[in-house]
């Protein structure tokens, strides 16, 4: 059976990280692996996707609309964006942040306002918090990333200590206490 991960957000987030640490932990849980970026403009803070497809054996990295576990999303319309990537039950895991996309920046449209409230009422379960005071609190806000990491481990019946393992592994030293505290934080 293979499991689905979608990570979506906007160019500099840091999901090419969380996509690295998934992969490098899921290979070591000893799962066939795939992970593939999917760069719109990144570095304009365009909308930026990594499939994260994991099982006994993934013969394609890429999910299909409909086949998502996991929507794992650094901004909520992003989240929005993507929704019909989720598969029936599925779940959104989402930082509440709000960036504006470049139609609400040069004044042609306006940020749309409930975009979690009318995810919900679709029967989609939303899993939101904030994502960056929690890396704020962590020492950086350019942790989101792990926090929403942290928070994505709940659903999985992977000890914590094997995340943290993997977090030790993917980050560079002088910035692993920070994660491992947004990891944390995410989590709990």
């Amino acid at each position: 059976m293979v499991k689905n991960i979608m990570i979506v957000g906007v160019g500099g987030q840091g999901s090419l990280l969380a996509s690295k640490l998934l992969g490098h932990l899921l290979l070591s849980e000893g799962y066939d692996v795939k992970v593939s970026e999917v760069h719109g403009m990144s570095q304009r803070g365009g909308s930026v996707v990594t499939y994260v497809r994991f099982g006994e054996k993934v013969y394609s990295p890429i999910i299909d609309k409909g086949q998502a576990d996991f929507i794992v999303s650094f901004e909520k319309l992003e989240a929005a964006r993507y929704v019909e990537y989720l598969k029936e039950g599925g779940r959104i895991v989402t930082n509440i942040q709000e960036i504006d996309p470049m139609p609400v920046i040069t004044g042609a449209a306006t940020y749309p306002g409930d975009v979690l409230e009318k995810l919900e009422q679709l029967g989609i379960s939303v899993d939101a918090m904030d994502c960056l005071s929690l890396a704020n609190e962590a020492g950086s806000s350019k942790a989101v990333n792990i926090v929403l990491m942290g928070r994505l481990s709940k659903y999985f019946d992977i000890p914590v200590e094997k995340w943290e393992k993997a977090i030790r592994e993917c980050v560079p030293a002088k910035f692993l206490e920070l994660n491992l505290k947004a990891f944390a934080l995410g989590r709990n």
